[in-house]
């Protein structure tokens, strides 16, 4: 057995665990495989271990990798997850089935003309910063509610949920339970967070989908 199926195989157990332990329904977190910087071989490898949903950051790379594997994995899903440039919107809309990083008005427009030309409509996720950080992609705490409604109603996106990437010196738990209490405050049934380190706490928290990566693939190889 490979590594990548072994590592599968661990947390997919640590997920089930964790849910027992919150007391959510087996089944109700979704993993993503984060397979960014990750040959097109881990891929195949974990397709064969039954993992279906994956994540990328790149958008160039995830065109690289997955539209040759779709014909024999047709229930196959790639999620965006890295922050986008506007710029690439209509690439991301052709090759996605999740976007969970719409973030500001120039981005939710760009992804929404895409759409209509592509008469595609990837679900589309709010990033929140959470910790408010200068470095970090997404919408402040104070602008989120407002560019939540704007996103859905005046963009016309099909936001299903939120994500983010709590501060890495910071508790996660407190910015996993805000998130959750905001998805629920505009009835939005997905919450994206909780990666390699601590999905465990965010699916406690209300995580329905965890992005974890190194856990499964290893640690990313070094750029060329």
């Amino acid at each position: 057995m490979s590594d990548i199926v072994a590592n599968l195989a661990a947390i997919r157990a640590r997920i089930d665990a964790a849910c027992a332990r919150a007391g959510r329904p087996a089944g109700s977190v979704t993993l993503v495989a984060v397979s960014k910087t990750h040959p097109q071989e881990a891929v195949v490898e974990a397709l064969a271990a039954g993992q279906l949903v994956f994540g990328e950051n790149r958008v160039q790379e995830a065109q690289a990798k997955f539209p040759g594997l779709r014909a024999a994995h047709p229930a196959m899903r790639l999620h965006i997850i890295g922050g986008l440039q506007t710029n690439k919107a209509r690439d991301a809309v052709r090759v996605a089935d999740v976007i969970e990083t719409i973030d500001r008005p120039k981005l939710a427009a760009a992804i929404a003309e895409a759409m209509a030309k592509e008469g595609r409509r990837p679900d589309c996720l709010v990033q929140v910063n959470t910790g408010d950080e200068s470095q970090k992609s997404g919408v402040s705490r104070a602008e989120a509610d407002a560019f939540i409604r704007a996103a859905r109603d005046e963009y016309g996106l099909p936001v299903t949920g939120l994500m983010c990437i709590p501060p890495v010196d910071q508790d996660p738990r407190p910015h996993f339970a805000w998130l959750r209490d905001l998805a629920a405050k505009h009835g939005l049934p997905v919450v994206s967070m909780g990666m390699s380190a601590d999905f465990e706490i965010a699916i406690e928290e209300g995580a329905t989908l965890v992005r974890v990566g190194t856990a499964i693939f290893g640690h990313r190889p070094a750029p060329a």
